[in-house]
């Protein structure tokens, strides 16, 4: 389980991508970026961190970062792993989101 480096938190912890996943010190945070203006507590957010431009689950990140993190998850995706372990992590990802399209959280 090897991964990218995105920074150290001010409190120690590893921000990274592994796998196709942005972690925080080795455990899934999320698989995708939103955008803070999308986000619904945008500017609580901007008032502590006025340079976070996205988050990743609970991780804000600069536009420097968001897009490092994104040329990661989109190379991850272009690498098709057949191995079971990837299959099922996919078909827990169709879930989740067949899960949320449907109201269930």
């Amino acid at each position: 389980m090897t991964g990218t480096l995105i920074r150290i938190t001010s409190d120690g912890r590893r921000i990274e991508v592994i796998d196709g996943a942005v972690c925080l010190d080795g455990r899934v945070e999320t698989r995708e970026l939103v955008a803070l203006i999308e986000h619904p507590n945008c500017q609580a957010i901007l008032r502590v961190l006025p340079r976070a431009t996205h988050m990743a689950g609970r991780l804000a990140l600069t536009m420097e970062e968001a897009n490092q993190v994104q040329d990661l998850l989109a190379e991850s995706r272009r690498e098709l792993d057949l191995s079971p372990a990837a299959l099922h992590r996919r078909m827990q990802d169709v879930m989740m989101h067949r899960a949320k399209m449907e109201g269930v959280e």
